[in-house]
């Protein structure tokens, strides 16, 4: 590894440690399954965390009157 992946290594270990955390706690909160959201957490950035808050939690549908 070079040196600047060397020096970006740990913002990337907690960029998706934090991801996986609230996804977790969040996936417990709201009754959804809470292990394996938060094992996606860690796998990649941000598409994870986007996934579920469109499809799982809907948060951009709960304003609409139909």
């Amino acid at each position: 590894m070079t040196e600047q992946e060397l020096k970006l290594l740990p913002i990337v270990i907690i960029i998706l440690l934090a991801q996986s955390t609230w996804l977790y706690l969040d996936a417990r909160k709201h009754g959804h399954n809470k292990w394996i959201w938060g094992i996606v957490g860690l796998v990649q950035a941000p598409m994870p965390t986007l996934f579920y808050l469109l499809f799982i939690r809907k948060v951009f549908r709960k304003g609409r009157v139909q």
